[in-house]
């Protein structure tokens, strides 16, 4: 197929143990605003870029997958000011890990309050 059929990425779902508690976390220490919740999801969104859906699930469910038995982040944000961030998040209690470079590229990986691994690069 030369021409993709798809035209953007609409919306991630993330599963999470408690709702609110992570509507909450979403939105007071990231900043996404809710769209819409109900019993069973939340749709929380940025300025820009796709949907965030936070999905009620079981409790060992996670949104990050392993490679050699090491959690690797399926989410991915960019920021303008990393080290701001990573001071703020630790600040807010979040488990963050320390800021690395790649060829110029900085970025870190935090922890939501379901145990779902995020990244944040500049």
């Amino acid at each position: 197929m030369s021409e993709s059929l798809i035209h953007e990425m609409h919306y991630f779902r993330i599963p999470v143990i408690d709702l609110q508690e992570s509507i909450t976390w979403y939105t007071e220490c990231l900043g996404f605003q809710l769209r819409h919740s109900d019993e069973k999801l939340a749709v929380i969104e940025l300025k820009s870029g796709p949907l965030l859906i936070l999905v009620k699930a079981d409790h060992d469910s996670r949104g990050h997958f392993t490679i050699n038995g090491q959690a690797e982040f399926s989410i991915g944000f960019t920021t303008s000011n990393i080290n701001k961030l990573h001071t703020y998040l630790t600040n807010q209690n979040v488990k963050v890990d320390d800021i690395l470079e790649d060829n110029g590229h900085s970025y870190f990986h935090f922890i939501d309050p379901s145990g779902n691994k995020l990244q944040v690069h500049n």
